[in-house]
C-alpha cells in the first residue's frame, strides 16, 4: 500500500467485457474499461458496462472520453461525458477515469470539478490527456487540488519507459497525494526496470494479442474501416496479465 493508502498492482486497459473478464483472472486490481483503443481509448458501451458490473468482481473504471483526438471539448461533448457519468453510477461503477483540457493545455479544472462532484461517491482517475498538457508539474498540483485519486502517464513520453525520469520526478513530487500511475508500452520486458526507476506502485498496460478471426469466407476488396487486417482483433490476454501482476507483486514485495 502506498501513502496514499491505494493498494499497488496492475490494471488492466480492457477494451471489452472479454478483456475485463481476462484482466480479473489474470490478477489484476481493476480494469480501465474503454472501446477504441487505437483512438486512445473511448467510453465503451452501456451494454459493455452493465454486464461487466454484473458478472465480474474486479474493480471496473470505465473512460469517459466521447471520441478520439484531442481533449478539448465542445459544450454537446461534455453533456455526453456527464451522461455517460450518470450511467456509470447507476450501474455501481468504482470510479471513472476522465481528462479535459483547456485549448492552451491547461487542466480545465472547472469541468473537471463539475464530474468530479456529479461522479460522487465513485472514485475519479485522470488519464493521458496529462501528458498533452502544457506544465505537467503544475498540472499535477491542479490534479490534487481537484482531489483526483489517481493519473495515468508516460511522463509526457512516447511511452512509460522513455519517459521514466520524468515519471520518477512526479512520483516525488506527488509524495503520496496522488497515485502516479505509469503506462503506454509497460510489459513484462520492462516492467521490472520501470519499477526500480520510478518508484512507482500503480501500473497500467492493455497485455493485449490479437485473435485472429473464424471467418471461413474473407472479402479482400474491400474493407469496414482503417484497421490494416480486419481479419482479427485486440483482445487482453490471461497469460500476460499474469506475467506482470507476478512481477509487480513480486518486487514491490521486496
Amino acid at each position: 500500500m502506498n501513502n496514499n493508502g491505494t493498494v499497488g498492482g496492475l490494471e488492466v486497459c480492457a477494451n471489452s467485457y472479454t478483456s475485463a473478464l481476462a484482466a480479473q483472472n489474470g490478477g489484476a486490481i481493476r480494469v480501465e474499461f474503454c472501446d477504441n483503443l487505437a483512438e486512445g481509448g473511448t467510453t465503451p458501451s452501456y451494454g459493455q458496462i452493465a454486464l461487466a458490473k454484473k458478472n465480474l468482481s474486479i474493480a471496473i473504471w470505465p473512460i469517459i472520453r466521447p471520441r478520439g483526438g484531442d481533449f478539448l471539448y465542445s459544450d454537446i461533448e461534455f453533456e455526453l461525458m456527464k451522461e455517460d457519468i450518470i450511467a456509470c453510477k447507476a450501474l455501481k461503477c468504482e470510479g471513472v477515469v476522465i481528462g479535459i483540457l483547456h485549448a492552451d493545455g491547461r487542466i480545465d479544472k472547472s469541468r473537471c470539478a463539475e464530474l468530479i462532484a456529479l461522479a460522487q461517491p465513485m472514485g475519479v482517475a485522470f488519464h493521458r490527456a496529462f501528458d498533452m498538457s502544457n506544465d505537467m508539474d503544475q498540472a499535477l498540483e491542479d490534479l490534487i487540488e481537484l482531489k483526483v485519486q489517481r493519473v495515468l502517464t508516460s511522463g509526457g513520453a512516447p511511452n512509460a519507459p522513455l519517459g521514466a525520469e520524468k515519471l520518477a520526478q512526479l512520483v516525488k513530487q506527488a509524495n503520496g497525494r496522488i497515485t502516479i500511475m505509469p503506462g503506454a508500452g509497460i510489459n513484462e520486458g520492462n516492467i521490472q526496470e520501470l519499477i526500480s526507476q520510478t518508484g512507482a506502485t500503480n501500473f497500467h498496460a492493455s497485455a493485449k494479442v490479437f485473435v485472429a478471426s473464424k471467418m471461413e469466407y474473407r472479402n479482400t476488396e474491400t474493407k469496414m474501416g482503417s484497421i490494416e487486417d480486419e481479419y482479427r482483433y485486440e483482445l487482453t490476454s490471461v497469460e500476460k496479465v499474469k506475467a506482470l501482476t507476478a512481477i509487480i507483486n513480486r518486487d514491490l514485495n521486496k
